[in-house]
């Protein structure tokens, strides 16, 4: 296998293997009703390892609240992340609210309106 290909599959793996982590570290850890509902989306990870984007998503809070909070707490997961990962370097944990569903659910309240319209004219 080429070594760029053999690097993509790594940095893919990696990343999926934070997702994970993430998922299970941050209700756990981050025990605070005012975050509501996490879900991290995706994790993107840096070629040299060094930064991660990690995508979320939340139901029940403020987004821009929990944007802060995740933000404020990266050193602390970084630090549980590092304690769980076999690699020699554990990227900075940078959180990005991910907007998609959001952006998905006023597309479909779009197209069921125009639908709508469509059969009234009909």
């Amino acid at each position: 296998m080429p070594r760029q290909a053999s690097s993509s599959h790594r940095i893919h793996r990696i990343a999926d293997q934070i997702q994970r982590d993430l998922s299970e570290l941050i209700p756990r850890e981050l025990r605070d009703p005012r975050l509501g509902l996490i879900t991290v989306s995706e994790v993107q990870l840096s070629p040299d390892y060094a930064h991660a984007r990690v995508f979320f998503t939340v139901l029940g809070a403020e987004p821009p609240h929990v944007l802060a909070t995740l933000n404020e707490r990266a050193g602390y997961l970084h630090s549980l992340l590092f304690k769980r990962l076999r690699i020699h370097t554990v990227p900075t944990l940078h959180f990005v609210f991910d907007e998609t569903t959001a952006k998905a659910s006023v597309m479909n309240a779009l197209i069921s309106q125009a639908v709508s319209d469509q059969a009234k004219e009909d």
